[in-house]
C-alpha cells in the first residue's frame, strides 16, 4: 500500500511538468507570431512612412517653385502696372503738348489771316491793278509783286513807287513779331548780256541784288533785321512757262513770305 501511493505521487509530478511544458510552448509560439507580425506591420509603416516623406519633399520642392513663379509673376505684374502708370502719365503729357500745340496752331493761324485781311485791305488798289497777289496757305503768307512795280528794267534799286508800295507793307508787317519775314528774288530765263552783264553776270546775281535792295529798304522802314532774311533763286524757280510774254512778266518777281520762326 505504501509502495502504491508513491508510484502514484511519481506519476502526477510527472503528468503536471508535462502538462506545464505544453502550456509554455504553446504560450513562446504566440509571442514569436505576434512578434513576426509586428516586424511585419513596422515595416509596412517604415515604407509608408519613407513613401510619405518623398512625397512631402516633392510637394515642398512645388511648393517652392510655385513660391518662386508667385513672387516672379508678382513681379513682373507691379512692373506692368508701373509700366502702364508711366505711359498713362506719358499719354496725359502727349494730350497736353498736343492741346498746347493745337491752340498755338490756331493763334498762328488766327494772326497770319489777320495779316492776311490787312494786307488785302490795305493793298486792294495794287491788287486790283496786277501789280501784287497775296496769298495764305497752311499759316504761310506770301506777297508777290511783279518786278515792274519795284525796279526799273535791268535795274536792283528799289524805284520810289516801289518805295511806296512797300511802306505800305511795312505798316502792316512791323506789328508781326513772331513771324520771319523771307524775301526772295525771282527772274526769267532770258540771259543777261552786254554792259549789264559786267555787274550782273546771270540772273543769279540780278535777283541776288534785288532781293537784298528790299531787305535793307524794309530794314530801315523800321523792320526787325533779326525777322529778315533774302534768297536769290533766279531763274529756278519759276511760277510759270517762259515761252510767253506774260509767263516770263510772272516769273519776274519779288515774293514776301512770312513763316514760323524756327
Amino acid at each position: 500500500m505504501g509502495k502504491n501511493m508513491s508510484l502514484l505521487v511519481v506519476v502526477a509530478a510527472i503528468a503536471l511538468a508535462m502538462g506545464g511544458c505544453t502550456v509554455m510552448g504553446s504560450t513562446y509560439t504566440k509571442k514569436v507570431n505576434e512578434a513576426d507580425n509586428n516586424a511585419r506591420e513596422l515595416a509596412a509603416l517604415q515604407q509608408k512612412y519613407e513613401t510619405l516623406s518623398a512625397e512631402n519633399s516633392a510637394v515642398k520642392a512645388r511648393v517652392v517653385g510655385l513660391t518662386t513663379d508667385l513672387v516672379k509673376t508678382t513681379g513682373e505684374r507691379n512692373k506692368v502696372v508701373t509700366d502702364n502708370k508711366a505711359l498713362e502719365s506719358e499719354n496725359a503729357r502727349l494730350k497736353q503738348d498736343l492741346a498746347a500745340l493745337r491752340k498755338a496752331q490756331e493763334e498762328n493761324v488766327q494772326k497770319v489771316s489777320k495779316t492776311y485781311e490787312d494786307l488785302l485791305v490795305k493793298m486792294k488798289g495794287e491788287i486790283a491793278k496786277g501789280q501784287m497777289t497775296i496769298s495764305e496757305l497752311k499759316g504761310k503768307l506770301t506777297v508777290n509783286m511783279v518786278d515792274a512795280v519795284l525796279f526799273d528794267s535791268g535795274k536792283a534799286e528799289v524805284k520810289a513807287g516801289g518805295q511806296a508800295i512797300l511802306q505800305k507793307i511795312v505798316s502792316i508787317l512791323k506789328d508781326v513779331k513772331d513771324k520771319s519775314i523771307r524775301i526772295e528774288g525771282h527772274t526769267d530765263n532770258v540771259p543777261i548780256i552786254g554792259m549789264l552783264a559786267k555787274k550782273y553776270p546771270t540772273n543769279r546775281e540780278l535777283s541776288a541784288a534785288r532781293a537784298l535792295n528790299v531787305t535793307r529798304y524794309l530794314q530801315e522802314q523800321g523792320i526787325d533785321p533779326a525777322h529778315l532774311s533774302a534768297i536769290a533763286y533766279g531763274e529756278y524757280k519759276p511760277v510759270a512757262g517762259n515761252d510767253t510774254p506774260e509767263g516770263k512778266a510772272k516769273n519776274r518777281r519779288i515774293e514776301i513770305i512770312l513763316v514760323p520762326k524756327e
